[in-house]
């Protein structure tokens, strides 16, 4: 029984990908950092933002698995995943989903009380994602709203006026970013979503002009975050974060073409974690040393 106990948390855990919150979670503690100078969050309030950020993100991945559930089992790259291939039940499913759920509003009652009103709206953006891709090829942007909500949800929370517009173009740059690496994921499954009637821009438009916008939303993701930096008073080390993260970026669009998707995994996983980390890094000794 231990062992069937162990199996099973071992695949929901693989199921909601938590260490794909390197990707949000940065700039959640980013919006929090710049929101409270030059004072800082509470350690309560970095933990609770953390707990918020990995419960919400892990319930729309829930949803997100359970609405695409059909769609994953027609595609060869994605028919083993747990949900699909049944290894997973309904009930544990949604069992699951109710603890994630749990822990995300648990975490929002102890942040400031702003956040007891915005929640639903968080969530209601997380759910709507997954049936995007049926009818527009802009899911990619939907995606990127959500993970663009992380420095604003962060910047509320600890009690920073949400009118400020720091925390929205930061969280516009995250959600150009997310589309951006989005759009280059999306390139491993063309064909199926082409023969599904699923929608992607590189499904839609093509792998060669589709990747062509990466690199746009890429640039401007870069330009953003220099204007964050400078409607937050950011110093130095900000720039030179942001700095490598261009360069990062340059080395994410330049290792994949239309030509050679042999490396999209590497773009998607390896560079755009780093990034997150570089930018917070950037941020956190922007604090330290301002």
């Amino acid at each position: 029984m231990a062992k069937k106990l162990a199996e099973k948390t071992r695949m929901l855990l693989e199921l909601v990908k938590f260490e794909h919150s390197i990707f949000a979670l940065p700039y959640a503690y980013i919006g929090a950092l710049y929101a409270t100078a030059p004072g800082w969050p509470s350690v309560a309030e970095f933990v609770w933002v953390t707990v918020a950020m990995v419960g919400a993100r892990s319930f729309a991945f829930i949803v997100n698995r359970a609405a695409d559930k059909e769609i994953d089992a027609r595609n060869p790259r994605t028919a083993g995943r747990a949900v699909p291939a049944g290894l997973i039940t309904a009930w544990e499913l949604w069992l699951f989903s109710a603890i994630v759920l749990g822990a995300f509003l648990f975490a929002v009652w102890q942040l400031h009380p702003i956040t007891r009103w915005l929640w639903p709206i968080v969530l209601a953006v997380f759910v709507i994602y997954p049936y995007t891709k049926r009818f527009t090829p802009l899911c990619h942007y939907w995606l990127g709203l959500c993970l663009g909500l992380a420095p604003v949800g962060a910047w509320v929370a600890v009690g920073a006026p949400i009118g400020d517009p720091a925390p929205w173009v930061l969280g516009l740059a995250v959600a150009l970013w997310t589309a951006g690496f989005d759009i280059i994921y999306a390139t491993q499954d063309v064909e199926c979503d082409v023969r599904d009637g699923i929608h992607s821009m590189p499904a839609d438009i093509g792998v060669r002009r589709a990747l062509g916008q990466t690199r746009v939303t890429h640039a401007l993701t870069v330009l953003l975050l220099v204007l964050g930096g400078a409607l937050v008073g950011a110093g130095l080390p900000w720039y030179l974060g942001v700095g490598v993260a261009a360069g990062l970026l340059w080395y994410e669009n330049s290792i994949v073409s239309a030509d050679d998707l042999t490396r999209v995994n590497a773009a998607f996983f390896s560079v755009n974690g780093v990034i997150a980390v570089i930018v917070f890094a950037g941020a956190l000794a922007d604090r330290l040393l301002g």
